[in-house]
């Protein structure tokens, strides 16, 4: 369905955004891909792209926190995959104004602009983040919402203004709450690269903090899917749908299962730096699947030990673009 589609990703030069343009294209779509400004030329991780992909598809460089530009990218669009936004937790608790301006602000942007340009679908990204310490496992989609980092409540605030614009103003937006996406392409400040990366350069582990949380993994290439699927899948405008596996793993058997796959026998030191004020950690996040497989039909298909061997393989070839030994927050 989404081929011959004119479809707009922003954050494009993104971990996920990337591997979404890339599969996009493979699906005939005409991609326009939103990426951040900057004075290189610079796509992020769309320079790793083949020259094919990067050739078919249209660039815009420019900040989803400017309106009138936001505006312009929709010009003509059928699909928004909305993806664009700061990540980072830990940057959250130092900069906690630039979360608002980008993740909502930016946000509130696409969804005007979605409006006015009358774009057939959007697709917000949300994430699991967003429910804090849950009451209860797993994790439902009505399940109360919990603002436990700067992050997280920026979060909140975006997926409650598509809320407000689907009722207020019909927009035919549907939320994707992704609940821990891994894989090629995705940064040290996430626990399993950071990981990885240490093993891989023959050192012991240093770069953790609390081992106890446990976290539900998805690995990149069924994230993608998940976005495909709510932009092909119709009447579904208006819902909010989860992606995740409904396994979960700790970050101390994750680091242990990363050993095996790697075939390396190493010990980890937890760093003060990485852990989280003790009211913002959130110590279990999983996923009950059953609406994203009754809704969308999907459902994840690739097992954690197989994701990490890929990631891990990926790194492998790629060492020298990261740092074993800084934290990167």
């Amino acid at each position: 369905m989404l081929k011959g589609q004119k479809v707009l990703v922003t954050g494009a030069d993104g971990f996920i955004g990337s591997h979404l343009v890339e599969r996009l294209v493979e699906l005939g779509a005409q991609v326009r891909a939103f990426c951040l400004y900057n004075s290189n030329g610079s796509l992020g991780w769309l320079d790793e792209a083949s020259p094919e992909v990067r050739a078919s598809i249209e660039r815009r460089l420019g900040d989803i926190r400017d309106a009138r530009f936001v505006e312009e990218a929709c010009k003509g669009i059928d699909v928004v995959f909305h993806l664009a936004a700061l990540i980072a937790i830990p940057y959250s608790y130092r900069a906690a104004e630039s979360y608002v301006d980008t993740n909502v602000k930016g946000t509130l942007n696409v969804l005007e602009a979605a409006r006015r340009q009358g774009c057939k679908r959007v697709v917000h990204t949300s994430t699991s983040e967003v429910y804090g310490t849950p009451a209860s496992v797993p994790i439902r989609e009505s399940h109360p919402l919990q603002g436990q980092s700067p992050y997280s409540a920026s979060k909140i605030a975006a997926d409650k203004l598509c809320e407000a614009y689907h009722c207020s103003f019909d927009v035919p937006v549907v939320t994707l709450r992704p609940f821990n996406t891994y894989g090629p392409r995705q940064s040290m400040r996430a626990v399993l690269p950071t990981i990885l990366v240490q093993l891989l350069s023959g050192r012991r582990v240093v770069h953790l903090g609390n081992l106890d949380p446990r976290r539900d993994l998805t690995f990149v290439s069924d994230t993608v899917e998940g976005f495909v699927c709510a932009a092909e899948t119709g009447g579904i405008e208006g819902e909010l749908i989860q992606l995740g596996t409904g396994r979960t793993v700790s970050i101390g058997e994750l680091f242990e299962t990363a050993c095996r796959a790697l075939g390396v026998d190493a010990r980890v030191e937890v760093d003060e730096g990485r852990v989280r004020p003790g009211k913002s950690e959130v110590m279990v996040l999983v996923s009950d699947p059953a609406r994203a497989k009754d809704l969308l039909g999907w459902a994840p298909s690739v097992e954690l030990e197989h994701g990490l061997a890929k990631t891990a393989a990926w790194l492998k070839e790629r060492h020298d673009l990261f740092d074993p030994d800084r934290y990167h927050v």
